[in-house]
């Protein structure tokens, strides 16, 4: 029976979300990939108990995590039931709603009947009563954001969901989605874009201001770009890597002689730091505060334990972060 260490909560900082009461670990963990069928049940028990065990407490899924779709909620509805049933308050477990889940007209985008019908089967697949946090997980250019919004206040409001949050919307969607929820009663919690040191999307769409201005918090996801600022690519393309492999997330095309370089230079600037590729990309995206979370994948304890370690040092010198957005953007 797995007992949780006692000084789990001694090093991770936890951040406010938004103005609201709930503070998340400054890394989260994402079961988007690692955590179907295709892997150990034993290593997906050991990376979730190793997440706890380092502060982390945030666990983040959609219905559509895989693969094949949905088989990462029962994966963590069946860790939960083993593990963690002691814990269950000591965790925020947040699942979303959107892409394609299941076939037919009614199995995606962000219509009232997919997102609660999608809801409830999240639910049974985890074994919960509630989500910490249900998304829609991205803007329905058919269906009006009253509605969609309306399915989120809907799920609080029916105990299924304590808070509510959106993925890749816009910063004027954002704005729509605040003022709607506002109106309802349910306040939007938390955006989760995806946001690295080499996708800047949020900071020049404006996205990241809007957030500041409504006071909704912010979750990274891919602050490591699929990969790519691990390390694993300073070399060009190892033959067991995700680029090798036609991933639809990250293909061989996008790593140029012009990339590696870059890559190559951001990592002398991490090892100045003392930190790995790695963990200077996740203090990147937690630097200053604007981001309330990063979210990490993990295909080991190992992997997970690099990642957690970036918490060491999230202060940047303004001479670090030039150098970087000259490499970056230069």
């Amino acid at each position: 029976m797995y007992t949780a260490h006692p000084d789990r909560y001694a090093e991770m900082p936890y951040r406010r979300t938004g103005r609201s009461g709930l503070k998340l670990p400054a890394l989260s963990l994402g079961l988007w990939h690692n955590f179907g069928p295709d892997r150990p049940v034993e290593t997906q028990r050991a990376i979730l108990r190793r997440a706890f065990d380092l502060g982390v407490t945030h666990f983040d899924l959609a219905n559509n995590y895989g693969p094949p779709p949905g088989s990462a909620e029962s994966a963590l509805g069946e860790a939960l039931k083993a593990d963690f049933a002691p814990y269950r308050d000591e965790l925020v477990i947040s699942t979303k709603a959107g892409y394609l889940m299941w076939p037919g007209p009614y199995g995606e985008w962000g219509s009232r009947k997919y997102l609660l019908s999608s809801l409830d089967q999240s639910l049974s697949r985890m074994g919960l009563e509630y989500v910490d946090i249900f998304y829609s997980h991205r803007p329905d250019p058919k269906t009006p954001l009253e509605e969609t919004m309306g399915a989120l206040h809907t799920a609080v409001q029916q105990g299924k969901a304590l808070y509510v949050g959106v993925s890749n919307y816009s910063a004027e969607q954002t704005r729509e989605a605040a003022r709607i929820l506002a109106e309802l009663g349910t306040p939007l919690l938390i955006h989760q874009p995806r946001y690295s040191m080499l996708d800047r999307r949020p900071e020049a769409g404006g996205l990241l201001d809007a957030l500041d201005e409504l006071q909704v918090g912010s979750i990274a996801y891919s602050p490591l770009e699929q990969g790519l600022l691990t390390g694993r690519y300073l070399n060009g393309i190892p033959e067991d890597s995700r680029a090798a492999s036609d991933s639809p997330f990250l293909n061989s095309d996008a790593v140029t002689e012009e990339l590696v370089g870059k890559l190559r230079a951001l990592n002398e600037i991490a090892g100045s730091r003392g930190q790995s590729l790695a963990q200077l990309a996740l203090a990147w995206v937690l630097r200053q505060g604007r981001v309330t979370s990063a979210l990490v994948g993990a295909s080991s304890p190992r992997q997970l334990e690099d990642s957690v370690a970036a918490i060491g040092n999230l202060d940047f010198g303004a001479d670090e972060l030039a150098r970087i957005d000259k490499i970056v953007q230069g």
